[in-house]
């Protein structure tokens, strides 16, 4: 695991400072701690940050091709490289290194960018023909590793790791993108399609760019998408088999590693499902990592104990105080971008255990999203049951209706926010999971903005590219459709975001076995029945792994990470709360309305209402563009 970052000439092919291009690394030391290199010729320079898993001596990077015709910066792991090396070997191929980097130049020399198609793993990387002089930047299918871009003026295309790695670039114009406060005030997160500041991009997850000197860059091309078109034939002994098998690969295949190895074990189904397989296939307990909360509704750790007893692993437990809000500004400064995930900071936790005994950790993220593990693909399947025998011309004025005059129940679960389920319904189904995955509405939005934002905004509503997603998806269903939604928008905005940020800030590797693709694509070729039954989500999954685990960890209640943050700002953090409602970088730029941020944290604070979630993502935000200092 590491991190890159360059410069490329696509216009003039000038000389490439390489005391730039270092300071570039230098901003994310942080994720390769073990070593640093930079490369530059005329029109282009990489640099990169070290964490050595594989090959510990032998992989320094930047990395010549052995004819010395290409050099590449890597960020990542490719899991099936031996295969691959076998077979570049038998081609021709001579290697000098042990490592998968030497292989992702003979795969590009060979196959050109169909080499990707190839690649089972985590990536990003920047990967320079000398020959050919074009300069081929890549990111893995889920985004499990992030590249961010900026055009510079003189013609140069700058790429980093993370964003405070364009930021060391003086170049860069920190000019706060306001589309990306909209998506930012709906979701929590800005997602790949944006970022918080304008010329900056992210290369979408399963794309590519190819881009040589004397010629204007085009768009990202798509390598890799999912496909929710097919079914799975066979009975449920079949399909569970080959579950199974597919779970296996995706661990096993995820447990090499030259430095040690543990994996996160919160209790739940996913993760102890993984810690499951590693322990069926390791001669040593596993090593397993867990943080708890001193606040009994929020603690899991008798159930991650439960499964370390389990398995016999080597458990490594950690209480930490719920109120955690000190970690406000580091959590700012990790993130670059504004991310109102609250859960960063118990996740920021548990990988700083982890890093006191390995240096890789597997997690059990991607699951819910690839087999229908969330309540709200759930409920969003049986709205489009009712909106398939209910017209529109029914739905909408007479559910609107409802939904208008309906009081709010945020405090209520789900099921009984009628509310919600009401404005839900008598919108289509794009919408209404659109509805049901924002935290705030177009309406609760239009009523904090300011006018300047509002002005700025125009047209815009956060929802229509998510909208467009899930219109266009390869898919056959509403729950299809909702999953693909989350594989592409969802898992790379915010679940992936958040592992990535947290784990290289303590110099650990996180891997994904659960989004191993084959894995995924079998996933999305279930049927409903398969996937979701009565009220149980992921139902193959845990019929699965009843061989494995007992049914108070399989059919427990989902709960996750919580972080109380309505009670912090009722309390210790009320005076932030206010804070907020005066900020001058919220209200004073315009964006924000000042009354309506006042009610707001009044009316929490009070106890009259629940404003908490909002609350955070206004004071995230707030400390977010503090640390971004923004042009003016």
């Amino acid at each position: 695991m590491c991190g890159i970052a360059g410069i490329f000439h696509y216009e003039t092919v000038k000389p490439v400072d390489p005391k730039r291009v270092e300071r570039m690394t230098d901003a994310i030391a942080h994720r390769g701690p073990d070593g640093s290199g930079v490369w530059t010729a005329p029109g282009i320079g990489l640099g990169h940050r070290r964490l050595s898993i594989i090959d510990l001596a032998g992989s320094p990077q930047p990395m010549h091709s052995a004819d010395e015709r290409a050099v590449i910066v890597f960020n990542g792991e490719i899991y099936n490289y031996r295969e691959l090396r076998r077979e570049l070997e038998q081609g021709g191929a001579v290697f000098r290194t042990d490592g998968d980097t030497e292989v992702i130049l003979a795969a590009w020399q060979k196959w050109g960018p169909d080499c990707l198609r190839r690649f089972d793993g985590m990536f990003a990387f920047a990967l320079y023909d000398c020959t050919a002089r074009r300069l081929f930047l890549a990111r893995d299918r889920f985004g499990v590793k992030p590249l961010y871009l900026a055009r510079l003026e003189g013609g140069a295309l700058a790429f980093a790791s993370e964003l405070k790695g364009l930021l060391a670039n003086p170049l860069l114009r920190r000019t706060i993108d306001p589309l990306a406060i909209e998506d930012y005030m709906t979701w929590g997160y800005v997602p790949d399609h944006r970022s918080i500041l304008q010329g900056v991009d992210k290369l979408p997850a399963g794309h590519f760019m190819l881009l040589e000197h004397g010629r204007q860059p085009g768009p990202p091309q798509q390598w890799w998408d999912i496909s929710f078109e097919g079914r799975e034939k066979g009975s449920t002994q079949d399909l569970s088999a080959q579950l199974l098998h597919l779970m296996r690969e995706g661990v096993t295949s995820r447990m090499v590693a030259d430095v040690p190895l543990g994996a996160f074990l919160s209790g739940g189904v996913d993760s102890s499902s993984v810690v499951a397989l590693m322990s069926e296939a390791s001669t040593a307990p596993v090593t397993s990592c867990s943080i708890g909360f001193d606040v009994a509704s929020v603690d899991e750790t008798q159930y991650a104990r439960q499964v370390a007893g389990l398995f016999d692993t080597d458990h490594h437990e950690r209480i930490v105080s719920a109120d955690q809000f000190g970690e406000i500004d580091r959590i700012a400064a990790i993130f670059d971008e504004p991310f109102a995930d609250a859960s960063a900071m118990p996740t920021l936790r548990v990988c700083e255990l982890a890093r006191e005994h390995v240096t890789v950790a597997l997690s059990g993220d991607g699951a819910d999203e690839a087999f229908a593990g969330y309540r709200r693909q759930l409920f969003h399947a049986r709205e489009e049951q009712a909106r398939s025998v209910l017209p529109a011309a029914l739905r909408q004025p007479v559910f609107g209706a409802l939904g208008r005059i309906w009081p709010k129940a945020d405090w209520a679960p789900r099921p009984l926010r009628a509310k919600s389920t009401f404005l839900s319904l008598a919108e289509n189904g794009e919408a209404g999971y659109a509805r049901a995955l924002s935290i705030l509405s177009p309406e609760q939005r239009q009523r904090l903005y300011g006018t300047k934002l509002l002005r700025e905004r125009g047209d815009y509503r956060a929802e229509q590219p998510f909208e467009k997603l899930m219109r266009e998806a390869p898919a056959r269903s509403g729950l299809d459709r909702a999953q693909y939604a989350d594989l592409k928008f969802w898992l790379p905005g915010d679940i992936l975001t958040k592992t990535d940020r947290t784990s290289m800030a303590v110099g650990l590797e996180a891997r994904e076995p659960l989004l191993d693709h084959r894995l995924v694509e079998f996933g999305a070729r279930l049927s409903h029945r398969q996937r979701l039954r009565g009220t149980t989500g992921k139902w193959l999954v845990k019929h699965t792994m009843q061989r494995y685990l007992p049914d108070d960890i399989l059919y427990r209640s989902k709960q996750g990470f919580v972080t109380p943050v309505s009670q912090w700002l009722h309390g210790p953090l009320a005076s932030e709360a206010r804070a907020v409602a005066a900020s001058e970088v919220l209200v004073g730029s315009g964006w924000f309305a000042r009354k309506a941020l006042t009610r707001l944290a009044d009316d929490h604070i009070s106890g009259r209402s629940d404003h908490g979630r909002v609350l955070w993502q206004l004071l995230m935000l707030e400390r977010s563009l503090r640390q971004l200092k923004p042009s003016a």
